[in-house]
């Protein structure tokens, strides 16, 4: 029975699609059955995915579709059973749509990059998994290379009683590359510090499906 994880931030630009390809492919290269599924209207994931069908061997197998509104429960309903994980990238402004696919989750997964403004803007999200009572996790994402300013809202995201995921990904051009490419960094530069990045973020995902 798959694992749902609804990707969402009312914020724009803090790179929910780019983590929900990553994650996907991050999970499908360690040979888990994912479905992603676009419920944005903005479809930056299905640009995405027309990139992949160019990528050739280095593309690993996932299940790919655009449900929107009252479509999405039914169509993780469906895919939960011949699958392990679902990802749903999640409308930034719709509050009816983001709430349809919040309630479809198992967890919703909040990128935040850490400046004050993406940390005030959070919590309309975060409004909204409490009205669905579903659990948070938040990931902290374009982190810079320098600076106390991660910390600092790492720290207060603590203090605020949220759960943060201890991997954080850095501001790194490899996910822009690769997201072009319609692929995930963990397959177009598998070594690289962003595709470790990834991956620890993937290991740490996977605490909450044993929960």
């Amino acid at each position: 029975m798959a694992f749902v994880i609804a990707v969402a931030q009312r914020k724009g630009g803090a790179g929910k699609s780019t983590l929900a390809a990553n994650l996907a492919t991050a999970f499908a290269g360690l040979g888990e059955r994912v479905a992603l599924l676009d419920t944005d209207p903005q479809k930056t994931l299905g640009h995405w995915h027309a990139a992949r069908a160019k990528a050739g061997s280095r593309a690993t197998v996932l299940d790919f579709d655009t449900p929107s509104g009252w479509r999405v429960p039914g169509a993780c309903d469906k895919l939960r059973r011949s699958h392990d994980l679902i990802l749903l990238d999640t409308p930034p402004h719709d509050d009816t749509d983001a709430r349809i696919a919040i309630r479809a989750a198992d967890l919703v997964l909040v990128p935040l990059q850490p400046s004050p403004a993406d940390l005030w803007a959070t919590g309309a999200t975060l409004d909204l998994a409490k009205a669905e009572k579903r659990p948070v996790a938040v990931a902290l994402n374009r982190v810079p290379a320098q600076g106390k300013l991660a910390s600092e809202v790492a720290a207060a995201l603590r203090g605020n009683g949220l759960t943060l995921l201890d991997p954080m990904l850095g501001n790194r051009s490899g996910f822009a590359q690769a997201f072009a490419l319609g692929l995930g960094v963990t397959e177009a530069a598998p070594r690289s510090v962003a595709a470790e990045e990834v991956r620890a973020l993937a290991a740490a995902l996977k605490g909450f499906r044993r929960r």
